[in-house]
């Protein structure tokens, strides 16, 4: 099973639960419509790693923040690429059909390490560099569902297990990325970085 780093350990996410169309520019972005309820998916254990590496041409990459899950509450934020295949899930969404074999493939849940968080999302936020470059940038204020409002909604159907992790969807600024590209996030509450990390993209 692949894991994530919390603070000194590593704990094993049986799950990763995804926020899809959480930020009203990126759904306008891609033209799609605005959802009448939350739009949730899951990406399994395996599509867990924390290297970024390159797959096709049409391979986006969807930045986000996350939360790592104890005692269903919010015990850590980090930062996670969503990685999709963009031109198989348009396939699969003109035929309505599920889009795993676009966002659950091996690899496409690239994780930084997560740091204790005290669930206070007020001013949480971070910026995303590609080769120096801001490419994403957003704060929780900016979501149409807020992250308590997320894991109450999960909850409705769905039991959120010790060490899982809940990706919050993505702002604008998606895009294709290419081998040896840098990567560069901060996240932050207000004036405090609480995380820095970086990837440099490698070969699949």
């Amino acid at each position: 099973m692949h894991t994530v780093t919390f603070g000194s350990r590593r704990v094993t996410p049986s799950k990763i639960v995804c926020v899809g169309r959480n930020y009203v520019a990126h759904i306008e972005e891609l033209g799609n419509e605005m959802p009448d309820s939350m739009v949730l998916f899951n990406k399994p254990n395996s599509a867990l790693t924390d290297t970024l590496r390159y797959f096709t041409p049409q391979t986006r990459f969807e930045g986000e923040l996350c939360f790592l899950i104890k005692g269903g509450r919010i015990a850590g934020v980090g930062f996670g690429f969503d990685l999709t295949h963009a031109d198989v899930q348009n396939r699969l969404k003109a035929k309505g059909l599920p889009w795993e074999r676009a966002k659950a493939f091996d690899g496409s849940a690239v994780m930084s390490p997560f740091v204790p968080f005290d669930g206070d999302w007020s001013g949480l936020g971070f910026t995303l560099r590609r080769n120096g470059a801001i490419v994403q940038e957003a704060t929780c204020e900016r979501m149409i569902y807020k992250p308590d409002a997320i894991l109450a909604e999960i909850g409705t159907f769905m039991t959120l297990e010790d060490g899982d992790v809940v990706m919050s969807g993505t702002p604008e600024g998606v895009s294709t990325y290419e081998a040896g590209d840098r990567f560069e996030v901060v996240v932050y509450r207000g004036k405090e970085e609480l995380l820095h990390h970086s990837w440099i993209c490698q070969e699949a």
